[in-house]
């Protein structure tokens, strides 16, 4: 069992990087990192040195990043998946600069998402320079495409330590990390995806402020505001450039008592079960993966 212990990050590729570097930074309200890399930035938005890497390239999400304790553990899970029958790469130094980790090794999970385990990921004490007032606290999940949700619970919780907090119906399974009701989330669509990535606000009052904000500025907004009841979070999903959906929230159910938890299932199509202020609901936009030059042996599970 491979123990997850955080979200480290997103990446993802970009046409046309100044235009992506502006909407995160003047309306997600993001920090830019200053530039080390040629085409790549860096976006803070907590005490990691960044949770969203913009790469310019072909467009389309490139991988989604998780923590593990330490190089022990990164070598024993590289290990655990290679039996497991995963091709698994482990990345070049040069790459884990890129990501400011230690080590890392990539593989695709069974529908082709594109996930990174890293080792020692570099924290900041500064404060974040936020560049709008957005009530940004944190990075606080992030949200991945499949045909079967099921199934992706099934490799989640059978090579890793997510539990599932709540299902909705087949349309979603929202899992558990540590006490927060979900750090990963795996919506149904028809193939591999970043379904959105999300950031949590301090208030309510940010939320509705930003709302305000997003179309004051224009923004596309994909649902809300309003209120999961699986999480109690009051969202805002909002639509960025080349596909890229980002979130707000605020109130994110924690689930202290673990063995005490029991996963509840929802049906989509019930009044509330999405949104229990009973809003308009919507399928949010997907990025899907950046196409690989390289040549990847598909994946298979034990």
């Amino acid at each position: 069992m491979i123990t997850l212990t955080d979200i480290a990050y997103v990446r993802s590729g970009v046409a046309d990087l100044r235009t992506a570097v502006d909407f995160a930074t003047r309306i997600v309200g993001l920090e830019l990192a200053g530039e080390t890399e040629p085409g790549v930035a860096h976006l803070r938005a907590d005490s990691r040195h960044h949770c969203l890497a913009l790469v310019e390239g072909v467009s389309g999400v490139l991988a989604s990043g998780f923590t593990v304790t330490d190089s022990a553990a990164l070598e024993a899970a590289e290990k655990d998946l290679e039996r497991a029958g995963f091709a698994v790469r482990r990345g070049s130094k040069q790459e884990a600069r890129s990501r400011r980790v230690a080590e890392f090794i990539g593989f695709d999970d069974p529908f082709g998402n594109r996930i990174e385990l890293v080792s020692q990921q570099e924290t900041i004490t500064r404060p974040v320079a936020f560049t709008r007032p957005a009530g940004i606290t944190e990075f606080g999940h992030l949200c991945l495409d499949a045909p079967d949700v099921h199934e992706a619970y099934r490799f989640w919780n059978g090579h890793f330590n997510a539990r599932v907090s709540d299902w909705i119906g087949n349309a979603a399974c929202l899992m558990r990390i540590d006490p927060v009701h979900h750090k990963l989330a795996v919506f149904q669509g028809e193939s591999a995806g970043l379904c959105h990535m999300n950031f949590q606000v301090e208030s309510i009052d940010d939320v509705f402020r930003s709302w305000h904000f997003l179309q004051e500025h224009d923004v596309r907004i994909e649902m809300g505001p309003g209120r999961h009841p699986q999480s109690t979070a009051v969202f805002l999903y909002f639509l960025g450039p080349e596909g890229f959906t980002y979130e707000y929230s605020y109130g994110v159910r924690r689930i202290e008592d673990d063995a005490a938890w029991r996963p509840r299932t929802f049906d989509p199509d019930e009044p509330g079960s999405i949104d229990m202020w009973l809003g308009p609901v919507a399928r949010v936009s997907t990025q899907r993966p950046a196409p690989r030059p390289e040549n990847h042996s598909t994946p298979t599970r034990s």
